[in-house]
């Protein structure tokens, strides 16, 4: 039989059978769809780079096999080998390869009774615990939707195979299917050809929402509420960015804020629909064999349903009910009639609360009956846990935007009104008293009467959109306002007058503090802006306007940015900073009487935050989490996340039991190691800071060095997402998101944003013992490394050197790529010296194995995009050069899993 799977002796494939499985359909593929000339030139090409790998001798270097494709051939072996990876991601998720010991409620439960932690303390916490993961539609996932729905298909039927069928559930054959479902990955189109609209993001992130998380949350409560031996809040809940982040994308404005709502509404609604009508042909029992209390016979009879046949069935004829009145509310609420229309009148219900009261009424109605069982799980437990958690808006909506943006707009409202001419003259003490005079009062700056610049009538209508959901949908559909770049209390009091202007602030009235509908929470991103933050908070805290919506409210939310910071300092120095910061900020909120919730703005790579989220959770400061923290899942991480109802329920444990263990359980280290190890911190801080600014920001022609290198051009034209690869038409690094900057590098295997600078911090560190004492002791600083050591693993110098003709002054090139070379170096080693490992990834054989597994795919697809770049911007017009080189970007990116 064909096989793609490596060789028999690779060590990386022994411990995986599902990959060679796989890898074997997918050559029958090949050979039977491609060709067997094609299939031949891929398993020569395969072999040849697979003994090159591992070092075989006689493996002849220079003969890749990759000389012999036509530019046809090319985008055809590019798509095996992509595929490849897709299918070995696919295996690895199902046997865990990625996932953590402990990782769950229950391990953590047994690790916190062994610290003393008591159950009763774990629900306290949980009384007041929010644990959110926010889907952003960041653009790092290369594949089309059509290629994931492929993939999940084969996820289905392999677990098929698990389970000893040989048959699908239709009857047929089912390797036979999986091999049907390759094959149509393999002549499905890879790329996308017209850009994603916002409406395009709203509907792929929907499918998550709906497929997997609405089904996956309720099961994880069943399932903790058996661990727990309690019945835990609903505390685990989703976000969404999608439809409301406008920073740097015109595109999102008020329709898409409505679009994304409604069809979110539309979407949770319809599955309770499917749910109640699930329970009415569930709920059979009859008068005649059973006590039914009053209350359901109250519902029964107020259903309007008099079918003779169901007379003696109240509790089908109240379900009746219920489903008419949801029925109406979906009208109601979306403008359109339900997929299945209700035969029977009923008045829309005025929120969740209300939907929910009815289903308990019959939750209790049938705990009376026997020992209960009947009311107990099941799916109507399931059904009244998915409406406390989801609600009639399925995931709250974030609104985000830039803070000049809101001076600006501000500004023209303030002038427009006759209040300030020159509001942005103002310094930041007159601006703070300005603001304030204007939150005492109820009356809006803006009027219908004004014309307003487009963007000032663009972002009034968003706020105005924001305060038209709260009406429709609930105040939960839209609870967090981010304000991008905030430096200063000013910036958050803006977000308040805009709420104003939408009702969505009110003024106190006598001594009563004001009330704010939305939450404005500042985004510090920047290594500067994370320094500020806690005197930025307290000032704002110490505002009393302020400071009673806050305890009214009981909470405040602060955003750190990951991908701004490690850009800006390098990433230790971000990783450090982003530490210092959440601790720093805790006694402010002590003192402010507020629960502190951190949202974490983490990507997928690790120079954005990327890594083990149990992990990182874990490594908090003590005292920052408190049983409240929301985290930003981007890109191709939602696939790799949220895939599958079981990935996901896995990914959501794993998040859930970290932040348990981060609030309850005690710190790992002394006060005395705590101060030393920071100060050791503070010093590998600033030593790893200067040699990142100095070689990104300090070296001439860096910027055009980083342009030539990479395939950031050509990123840039990949139809990803919705949004510019930059905030200005600036060319400056400063000016470039954190996306395509860490995604171009880790294209070209340097992976810089993940290390450089570390090697410089750690070659000078004279206390070796010391480091190493906080390598092994210290959580934060353990999985500081280990992500780095990752990143080590996955970048390779001697592919990335291949890289070097496209720079255009060869001897820059050559000096700015030795540094670079030489940071790895010391980078390498001293890691390697901290950890006590002869090798990279000695201690985690699973990650490296992995990792080995997919380098000898990576490194031809890295030789073949290197030529097509060469030959595309020599000019060279081939259509299928373009394609190539977008081919070779999905499947690197594919290969290398967290690479943006």
């Amino acid at each position: 039989m064909a096989t793609l799977a490596p060789s028999a002796g690779a060590p990386a494939v022994t411990q995986n059978p599902d990959i060679r499985y796989l890898g074997r359909l997918l050559g029958d593929v090949i050979r039977a769809y491609g060709g067997d000339k094609l299939y031949k030139q891929t398993e020569y090409i395969r072999s040849a780079s697979v003994d090159r790998a591992r070092g075989i001798q006689g493996a002849d270097v220079t003969d890749t096999g990759l000389d012999a494709l036509s530019l046809d051939d090319t985008l055809s072996f590019v798509r095996g080998f992509m595929l490849f990876s897709m299918l070995a991601n696919l295996a690895e998720d199902r046997q865990g390869v990625a996932a953590e010991p402990g990782a769950d409620v229950a391990s953590a439960l047994g690790r916190l009774e062994d610290e003393g932690v008591s159950r009763d303390a774990v629900m306290a916490l949980l009384d007041d615990a929010l644990v959110v993961p926010v889907l952003t539609a960041h653009p790092t996932e290369v594949r089309r939707k059509s290629m994931i729905d492929h993939r999940n298909r084969i996820a289905d039927l392999m677990r098929l195979r698990d389970a000893g069928r040989t048959e699908t559930d239709e009857g047929e054959n089912l390797e036979e299917a999986i091999l049907r479902q390759i094959a149509l990955l393999w002549q499905t189109r890879p790329l996308r050809r017209e850009k994603l609209f916002v409406a395009d993001e709203i509907e792929n992130v929907l499918t998550y929402l709906r497929d997997i998380f609405l089904p996956t949350l309720p099961a994880l409560y069943a399932r903790w509420e058996r661990v727990l031996e309690a019945r835990p809040p609903s505390f685990l809940r989703v976000g969404s960015w999608i439809g409301g982040d406008r920073d740097g994308n015109p595109f999102v404005q008020a329709p898409q804020l409505r679009f994304a709502l409604s069809r979110a509404c539309q979407s949770a609604l319809g599955y309770y629909l499917d749910a109640v009508h699930e329970l009415g042909a569930e709920l059979s029992l009859s008068t005649e064999l059973a006590h039914v209390p009053q209350p359901v016979m109250d519902l029964a009879q107020a259903s309007g349903d008099a079918s003779p046949s169901r007379q003696d069935e109240p509790y089908r004829r109240a379900i009746s009910g219920i489903y008419a009145r949801l029925a109406a509310t979906y009208l109601g609420r979306t403008g359109r009639t339900p997929p299945r229309p209700s035969a029977l009148r009923g008045e829309p219900y005025d929120g969740p609360a209300d939907f929910r009261r009815d289903l308990i009424t019959i939750a209790q109605g049938l705990a009376n009956e026997g020992d209960g069982a009947l009311a107990t799980g099941g799916a109507l437990g399931r059904l009244i846990r998915a409406v406390e958690t989801f609600g009639f808006h399925l995931a709250t909506l974030d609104m985000r935007q830039n803070s000049e943006v809101h001076e600006r707009v501000v500004a023209e409202l303030l002038s427009r009104a006759g209040v300030e001419k020159d509001y942005a003259g103002l310094d930041e003490f007159a601006r703070i008293a300005l603001l304030r005079r204007e939150l005492a009062s109820n009356r809006p700056l803006g009027t219908r009467f004004s014309d307003y610049s487009e963007e000032t009538a663009s972002e009034l209508a968003i706020v105005e959109a924001a305060a038209e959901a709260h009406r429709i949908y609930g105040p939960q559909c839209i609870t967090h306002y981010i304000i991008s770049k905030a430096e200063s209390v000013s910036d958050l009091l803006e977000v308040n007058i805009l709420l104003k202007e939408a009702g969505l602030w009110r003024a106190g009235a006598d001594g009563d503090p004001p009330q704010a509908a939305i939450m404005a929470v500042p985004l510090f991103e920047t290594i500067a802006d994370l320094e500020a933050a806690p005197k930025i908070m307290s000032a704002y805290f110490g505002l009393p306007e302020i400071s009673g919506v806050v305890k009214a409210r009981g909470h405040q939310e602060v955003m750190i940015g990951y991908s701004d910071s490690n850009k800006d300092g390098g990433y230790i120095t971000s990783t450090w900073g982003l530490f210092k910061a959440s601790k720093a900020l805790e006694p402010v909120f002590a003192q402010a009487g507020a629960a502190m919730q951190l949202f974490h703005g983490r990507g997928g790579a690790v120079g954005r935050g990327g890594g083990s989220s149990f992990a990182a959770i874990q490594a908090q400061p003590r005292g920052t989490v408190q049983g409240r923290i929301r985290i930003t899942e981007q890109g191709e991480v939602i696939a790799a996340k949220y895939a599958t109802r079981d990935v996901a329920m896995a990914n959501l444990e794993a998040m859930t039991s970290a932040t348990l263990l981060a609030s309850l359980e005690p710190e790992g280290i002394s006060p005395r190691d705590a101060a030393r190890f920071a100060a050791a911190m503070d010093e590998l801080s600033q030593a790893a800071f200067a040699a990142y600014r100095d070689l990104v920001y300090g070296t001439e022609g860096f910027k055009e060095f980083f342009r030539e290198l990479t395939p950031i051009q050509e990123i840039s034209g990949l139809k990803i997402g919705s949004r510019p690869a930059s905030r200005t038409k600036s060319s400056r690094i400063e000016d470039l998101r954190a996306i395509p900057w860490v995604f171009s590098w880790s294209q070209a295997r340097v992976m810089l944003p993940g290390w450089y600078g570390v090697g410089h911090a750690l070659a000078g560190f004279e206390d070796k013992a010391l480091l190493a004492d906080m390598a092994q002791s210290w959580s934060f600083l353990g999985s500081a490394l280990a992500n780095l050591e990752m990143v080590l693993a996955k970048s390779d110098l001697g592919i990335a050197a291949r890289y070097l003709p496209l720079v255009e002054d060869q001897a820059r090139a050559g000096d700015i790529f030795a540094r670079i070379r030489d940071g790895w170096a010391m980078t390498h080693d001293g890691l390697l010296a901290a950890t006590g490992q002869a090798r990279l990834l000695e201690k985690n054989p699973k990650l490296d194995e992995s990792i080995r597994l997919r380098l000898p795919y990576i490194e031809p697809l890295n030789l073949l995009q290197v030529e097509l770049l060469k030959r595309h911007r020599a000019g060279e017009d081939d259509p299928r050069i373009k394609e190539g080189i977008e081919l070779s970007i999905n499947a690197i990116a594919t290969a290398l899993r967290n690479s943006g």
